[in-house]
């Protein structure tokens, strides 16, 4: 069936002509009827046009289409890919936590590109402004609806779904590569049978054979490694010297860059005919990649290939594997989900990685299968091979999975109380009759019901119910006479920043207690739940100690790494033996920072909120507590942060007094010092005014007086305190954007008089701005 005959009016949106077999099948039901569909079909078989088919029907009906990609990579891939739509006059916008939200762009576009994470997040907010186009959707496109079964986001997914057919009821179309008990997913998404389509594997285009490689593991894991290896490159022999091309999967980036460099010297021990330096064009291309060992080893047909290259360099990999000029690639996972790579055979060396929040764990089933899919090249070969290279006890549990598949599992059961206290906190449960009709729309329930023995689904509304009765009890949820529920403050927070329920209670009782410090602040994250699982490596010791030093903490190993990690980021002074996880782990305590910063404002005051915020800072930028102020400033990174502050100058009223000639003495460019005061003007800077004020007041008397809190630039949100002797008499909150009144009694005691004014800044990283004024009682 041609293209054109079928869908003319989108013709042009297709990378083909003509659609094939399997397309055929489930096009009648794509295009002419509204039902949710469900679809299974091996990698390389085309279920992306099966995607593209659901999108055009959307777009015809004049309706907004969200594809929801498994993996951000491929959100920029679509994004690039689907210019076809543009061409035809439909706009593409892809959402992601990376990329600055613009709303009114959001809201007109046709198509919508997002993770499900992303997706997430939008849905829970889907009643602002910023977000309430997410409620505008008409179709949802999930690819790879299998990562339902994924530990880490399957929970995400499956509550997004169901939260969206409560918004707004969207058509589904729902596909996967691998799909054993489609039927359960079909029945969670109301895909009737002739909308459920399961296409085996006689409809790959390339007939796939699979099996198992063992090893005999030893004592140090760095050998086991290049054993691995060395197995993974006797598979691959054969077929590169027949002209073939080979992935070999490994476990992280460093190891995909060391594998590499020591699979092109074994190619050359082995002389095994590839390589394409003969090639004078190709070889100067290769000159211009950013990435040096990449430079190296491409023109011998040697490269590797993660999310972490400069896009350049990426792109031009995979150009050159699709040519055939790299005949030996090694990638991460991320490479299965992404990129459409075949190759004649396929390894996966490595059935494990080191994950900084998880510690040493198994690569998914759901990752194994996606990356042995794809072997085996449509128009280039018949049959493809891949190759699982595992320990001998595993063998069996890789054959079995070879052999049967993995049957979808819902993983809602994990964070069951986070998410039905999200779900009360954005008000689309409103009562125990909610809340059991929520749990129906989940494939949680489906599951329970397909496999009773594993769920028990006798059982399962009690579990629910005794959640929400804990829910209660720690207070997330209130609940009335009634039997409505509604979230509290603590739900709402924790759900606004995906806490852990204990993490936002030790949050909560933190900044209750009113007991912040920069040590407490940063005790409380390292022991939030979140990094339960970070483990602490024997290489590792060292450098925690080293940072720690002295440090009173009864912390240990993997929450007294993260600790380590905080405040060594502080100072951008990390050791090197703990860089390898500091990213990651840095960045989940920024959100979590972030989270406590909103926890401090909302039950501490702005003072609080200041000095979280102003921690947060430090860690994320690293620059010392003299220059954090700076890093509020647009253009002033941490580097020049601390420049300015060694000069000096550490508040943006500083930089604004300084004026440009001053500035570009403590080192800025013309060019740049305009700019950088130009900012600085932007931000507030605060003058106090005491009017008449009195100097002395006789003992007994008293005065009602009124302070003048003003900005001479800029506007912010502050928090106003005055104290006398050190006690507080008022505080106040306000955005201030010109000047505000704060009322202040004097009063003749028995003992001279101290006031201070206090002025903080509870969402910029700015220190607090404090003036005093003596009164002496007479």
């Amino acid at each position: 069936m041609k293209v054109a005959e079928a869908i003319p009016e989108f013709a042009d949106a297709f990378g083909f002509e003509e659609f094939n077999r399997m397309q055929r099948e489930a096009l009648p039901v794509i295009l002419e009827t509204d039902d949710n569909v469900v679809a299974s079909a091996p990698t390389a078989a085309g279920k992306t046009a099966l995607a593209e088919l659901a999108i055009c029907r959307c777009l015809r009906d004049g309706g907004t289409a969200l594809f929801m990609a498994p993996m951000r990579a491929l959100t920029n891939e679509k994004e690039a890919e689907w210019d076809r739509f543009e061409d035809l006059g439909y706009s593409v916008y892809v959402v992601t936590g990376e990329r600055d939200l613009n709303p009114r762009r959001a809201e007109r576009a046709d198509i919508l590109v997002m993770t499900p994470e992303k997706t997430d997040s939008a849905t829970r907010k889907h009643d602002s402004p910023r977000y309430s186009f997410i409620t505008d959707v008409d179709c949802v496109v999930i690819d790879e609806v299998h990562l339902l079964d994924s530990e880490g986001r399957g929970g995400v997914l499956e509550v997004t779904i169901s939260r969206l057919r409560r918004l707004c009821d969207p058509r589904i179309v729902a596909l996967s590569a691998t799909m054993p008990n489609i039927e359960d997913v079909a029945g969670w998404l109301d895909a009737p049978p002739e909308a459920t389509f399961e296409f085996g594997e006689e409809y790959r285009p390339v007939e796939l054979h699979t099996d198992v490689q063992t090893y005999s593991h030893g004592d140090n894991a760095f050998a086991d490694k290049y054993r691995r290896l060395y197995a993974a490159l006797d598979k691959v022999e054969p077929h590169l010297r027949e002209e073939g091309q080979a992935i070999v999967f490994v476990s992280s980036r460093q190891d995909a860059l060391r594998a590499a460099a020591k699979a092109r010297d074994e190619v050359a021990d082995r002389d095994i005919p590839m390589g394409a330096r003969g090639d004078y064009d190709f070889h100067n291309e290769a000159k211009d990649l950013n990435n040096d060992s990449l430079r190296k080893g491409a023109p011998d047909g040697v490269a590797f290939h993660h999310a972490g290259l400069a896009k350049d360099d990426r792109n031009k990999i995979e150009e050159w594997f699709k040519d055939g000029k790299i005949q030996l690639l090694f990638s991460t996972s991320t490479l299965a989900w992404g990129v459409n790579l075949p190759a004649r055979c396929v390894v996966i060396r490595d059935t494990k990685y080191h994950d900084p929040l998880e510690g040493e764990v198994d690569i998914s089933p759901l990752d194994i299968l996606q990356m042995l899919g794809r072997a085996g090249r449509p128009d280039y070969d018949d049959v493809g091979y891949g190759w699982v290279i595992c320990d001998r006890d595993d063998a069996d549990k890789y054959r079995r999975l070879l052999r049967e598949g993995k049957e979808i599992e819902s993983r809602l059961a994990a964070d069951l109380d986070a998410h039905l206290n999200a779900e009360i906190a954005l008000g689309t449960i409103r009562d125990l009759d909610d809340v059991m009709s929520w749990l129906e729309t989940t494939f949680y329930y489906q599951r329970a019901h397909a496999d009773p023995e594993a769920y028990d689904p006798e059982g399962l509304r009690e579990r629910v119910r005794s959640t929400l009765e804990t829910l209660v009890d720690r207070g997330f949820v209130d609940t009335d006479s009634d039997l409505g529920v509604e979230g509290t403050q603590l739900g709402r927070l924790a759900s606004n920043f995906y806490l852990r329920l204990p993490t936002a209670v030790r949050f909560a009782d933190l900044v209750e207690r009113d007991r912040l410090s920069v040590d407490a602040v940063l005790d409380a994250v390292a022991r939030a739940e979140e990094f339960d699982s970070v483990s602490a490596r024997q290489a590792e010791t060292d450098a925690i100690d080293e940072v720690l030093g002295d440090t009173d903490t009864d912390l240990e190993n993997g929450h007294r790494k993260v600790l380590a990690i905080l405040q060594a980021s502080m100072d951008d002074r990390v050791p090197s033996g703990l860089r390898s996880d500091a990213w990651v782990i840095k960045q989940n305590a920024l959100r979590l920072l972030a989270a406590l910063h909103a926890f401090a404002d909302r039950f501490a005051g702005p003072r609080a909120a200041n000095l979280v915020r102003r921690i947060e800072a430090r860690v994320e930028h690293g620059v010392s507590r003299e220059a954090v102020g700076l890093t509020a400033i647009d253009g002033v990174g941490a580097g020049r942060a601390e420049t300015l502050a060694t000069g000096g100058l550490t508040t943006p009223g500083d930089l604004v007094a300084a004026g440009v000639d001053e500035l570009t003495r403590a080192g800025l460019t013309a060019g740049v010092a305009d700019r950088v005061a130009d900012a600085a003007a932007e931000l507030p800077r605060i003058a106090v005014e005491w009017g008449e004020f009195p100097t002395t007041i006789a003992r007994g008397d008293n005065e009602m007086c009124e302070i003048t809190v003003r900005t001479t630039t800029g506007g912010a949100a502050v928090g106003i305190r005055v104290t006398v002797n050190g006690v507080e008499m008022n505080e106040k909150r306000c955005y201030l954007s010109d000047e505000t009144a704060v009322p202040v009694g004097v009063f003749g005691a028995d003992e001279d008089l101290e006031f201070t004014v206090e002025v903080t800044f509870p969402d910029l990283p700015l220190p607090p701005v404090r003036a005093s004024r003596s009164v002496t009682v007479e």
